[in-house]
């Protein structure tokens, strides 16, 4: 049986990665930063910026295929240090890992993200736009795929560029469950932003099966955009769920939550994605939402 090491296993999107891999017949490994890991067996307990620690367990685990998925992910982090040494720092480890390991994986994803393009000039954006980061995170990405070209001769590895996405699980920090949770509470009144943004959403469950097969794939040096090719307004997802919910929510523009460096449009082109997996059948995003409020309720 093949072995997968998935790197933030126990994290939003690592759970539902776990689950596809497992689904084709991989015994599952990863990391995780909890203190009591709900599986020992097949989960570890490290922290990426351990290099020894770390190298430990890649050539304990032994993987054939690996997803690093562990990352500081949310753009608002309070802790800057904190998203370069864990985006960065914590990536080169497991790069150096990797090649050192007695056992070399066929296939390495290396998750980076759209936040990369920042406010870019052409909409959708391809894979070949420029840099253009606008906050800590996308600059620590940009830094990491900087990093990662150090190993291409090295490693079979891969990067994906995932654009929004959401689904049952995501921390409460972020935007789509904060409006979700206030629509399930009841709640009458909710502080937002800007909602004249649009975003290419995609559902977890979509993301996560794209990153099986590309993993499958292994299309080693290549960069993937992940995305729907579709942007949607911050208006435009509270009226849905105004629909989904049944009722009307007062919504609040409060100024602390407005960026002055606000991307207004991230939209993705799925182009080459498609060429590599072939035409995907994606998950609408009202039915995202709809699974959201009432998978949990």
């Amino acid at each position: 049986m093949q072995r997968a090491l998935i790197t933030g296993i126990t994290g939003f999107t690592g759970q539902y990665l776990a689950a596809e891999l497992s689904d084709i017949g991989f015994e599952v490994f990863g990391t995780t930063t909890n203190s009591k890991p709900s599986n020992p067996s097949c989960e570890f307990n490290v922290d990426l910026r351990d290099a020894e620690s770390l190298k430990k367990v890649v050539n304990d685990v032994k993987p054939d295929v690996v997803a690093h998925l562990a990352a500081i992910s949310f753009v608002g982090h309070d802790d800057s240090s904190q998203i370069y040494t864990t985006n960065i720092v914590a990536t080169r480890h497991l790069l150096e890992a990797l090649s050192t390991a007695h056992k070399k994986p066929h296939s390495v994803l290396l998750s980076s993200s759209a936040t990369v393009y920042g406010t870019g000039a052409q909409s959708p954006l391809s894979e070949t736009a420029p840099f253009n980061p606008m906050n800590d995170y996308g600059i620590s990405k940009m830094a990491m795929e900087k990093l990662a070209a150090l190993w291409l001769d090295k490693l079979p590895l891969f990067i994906t560029r995932p654009f929004n996405y959401t689904g049952i699980g995501q921390a409460d920090n972020f935007l789509i469950p904060k409006i979700m949770r206030h629509f399930r509470e009841g709640l009458k009144d909710i502080e937002l932003g800007n909602l004249d943004v649009y975003r290419d959403f995609s559902d977890v469950r979509d993301v996560a099966k794209i990153y099986q097969r590309l993993i499958t794939l292994a299309p080693q040096g290549k960069i993937v955009n992940i995305c729907s090719g579709q942007a949607i307004s911050l208006q435009q997802i509270i009226s849905m769920m105004s629909e989904i919910a049944g009722y009307e929510i007062n919504v609040h523009i409060n100024p602390q939550f407005v960026r002055d460096n606000e991307v207004k449009l991230l939209k993705g082109s799925p182009d080459y994605l498609d060429t590599l997996i072939g035409k995907y059948e994606r998950i609408a995003f009202q039915d995202t939402l709809k699974w959201m409020y009432q998978g949990e309720r």
